[in-house]
C-alpha cells in the first residue's frame, strides 16, 4: 500500500502545489493500479479526491507561517500520534515537500521549486526558515525526489546538492474535459490569474498595461487569485474566484499575460492554451520550458517588453491560439499519475 501524506495541507493557501496534489490524486484514482491511502489534516478531511482517506487527528491546526512552523516542530518531535494512519504503508509520498511524519519506509518527496534560495528577498524571514528547515532536510533524506521540470532538477542539484540519480522529472498536466475552447469572439480584456505574491510581478504588469491602454482605451485587465484594494484604471480585481469562473475567463479573454519572475513549472499559461487563449509569457525560470514556442515570450522586468509581447499576440490571435492548442494537447493529469506511480514501484 502507498500512503500519500497531506498532513501539511493548508486549503486554499498553497497555490499551484495544491492544484498539483488534487489533480494527481484524481489521476491515481482513475488510472492507478496500486493500493492507496491518503492521510489528511483535520482542516481538510475530504481532501482525498476519491481515494481511501484517513484523518491525522494529532496534527495541530495551522494556517499562518508561524502556526505551520509550530505544528511541524511539534510533529517532528512527537511523530507517534500521527503514525497510526500510515500503518501498513510500503512507500510514503509527501507531495507538499515536507516529510512529516516519517514512518520508517521508503520516501518520495515532490520538490516544486527552490525559489527561497534563488530569490530569498521574495520571502519573509519566517517562510525562509520554514523552507530551509523542512524542505531541505526532507529532499536530502528522500529515496526519490519528484521535480516538475528540468529547470527545478538543475536548480535542486546546484543549490541543494541532490544526487541526480534520485531525481525524477514528472511534468504537471491538464484536464482536457474542462479546459476547452469556446466558440465566438474573444472579449477585449487581458487575464492574469495569480496570487498577490512578490514574484508574480503585478507592478510591472500595471506599467505595461497603462502603455497599452493609452493605445486601446477599451482594453481591460482582469486579475484573479488575491484581492487588490487599489488598482489602476481599467484593472479589475476579482480576488479568489471558483475554478469554473477562471476557466470561463480563459475562454473569453483576448489573451493571458503571465509576467511571473519565477515558476517551477507555470501551469496557468498551459491551461489558457488548452482553452484556445493566446498567451504572452515571461521568459524566466521554468516558463520557457513549459510553454515552448506556443507563447510570445518577454523579459518580465521590462514593462515595454511586456507591452510589446501583448501587442504581438493581440495582432495575431488565431496563430497564437493554434500554437497553444497543439502544445497543450501533450499534457494530461493521467500521464502525470502514471509516471508518478512508476516511481512508487521503483521503491516497492
Amino acid at each position: 500500500m502507498i500512503a500519500v501524506s497531506l498532513v501539511t495541507l493548508v486549503p486554499g493557501q498553497m497555490g499551484g502545489s495544491e492544484t498539483y496534489v488534487r489533480e494527481l490524486l484524481r489521476g491515481l484514482q482513475r488510472v492507478g493500479t496500486e493500493s492507496y491511502r491518503v492521510v489528511v489534516p483535520p482542516v481538510a478531511p475530504r481532501a482525498g479526491e476519491g481515494l481511501p482517506t484517513e484523518v491525522a487527528s494529532g496534527y495541530r491546526p495551522a494556517r499562518t507561517t508561524p502556526q505551520r512552523l509550530a505544528a511541524l516542530v511539534s510533529a517532528s518531535l512527537r511523530p507517534g500520534p500521527l503514525r497510526p494512519p500510515f500503518a501498513g504503508a510500503e512507500v510514503v509520498h509527501y507531495p507538499f515537500t515536507v516529510a512529516v511524519p516519517q514512518v520508517g519506509v521508503p520516501e518520495v518527496v515532490t520538490l516544486h521549486d527552490v525559489q527561497h534560495l534563488d530569490l530569498p528577498q521574495m520571502f519573509s524571514r519566517a517562510e525562509r526558515v520554514y523552507r530551509s528547515l523542512f524542505y531541505q532536510r526532507s529532499v536530502r533524506q528522500a529515496d526519490r525526489v519528484i521535480v516538475i521540470s528540468d529547470f527545478v532538477r538543475e536548480r535542486a542539484v546546484a543549490r541543494l546538492g541532490l544526487e541526480p540519480s534520485t531525481i525524477r522529472v514528472v511534468p504537471l498536466g491538464l484536464d482536457h474535459t474542462v479546459l476547452l475552447p469556446r466558440e465566438g469572439e474573444r472579449e477585449p480584456f487581458l487575464l492574469y490569474p495569480a496570487r498577490n505574491w512578490p514574484h508574480k510581478n503585478h507592478a510591472r504588469l500595471f506599467e505595461a498595461f497603462a502603455e497599452l491602454r493609452r493605445e486601446q482605451p477599451e482594453l481591460r485587465l482582469v486579475l484573479t487569485g488575491s484581492p487588490f484594494l487599489d488598482t489602476p484604471d481599467g484593472v479589475e480585481s476579482r480576488g479568489h474566484v471558483p475554478w469554473p469562473e477562471v476557466v470561463d475567463l480563459m475562454q473569453r479573454a483576448a489573451a493571458l499575460v503571465f509576467p511571473s519572475l519565477y515558476e517551477g513549472f507555470g501551469l496557468p499559461p498551459l491551461e489558457a492554451m488548452a482553452c484556445g487563449c493566446p498567451v504572452a509569457c515571461s521568459n524566466a525560470a521554468a516558463l520557457p520550458e513549459t510553454v515552448g514556442d506556443a507563447a510570445r515570450l518577454f523579459d518580465p522586468r521590462d514593462p515595454r517588453a511586456i507591452a510589446n509581447a501583448v501587442r504581438d499576440v493581440l495582432a495575431a490571435p488565431d496563430e497564437w491560439s493554434l500554437r497553444g492548442l497543439e502544445h497543450a494537447a501533450a499534457y494530461s493529469w493521467d500521464t502525470t499519475a502514471r509516471e508518478t506511480e512508476a516511481i512508487y514501484r521503483e521503491l516497492l
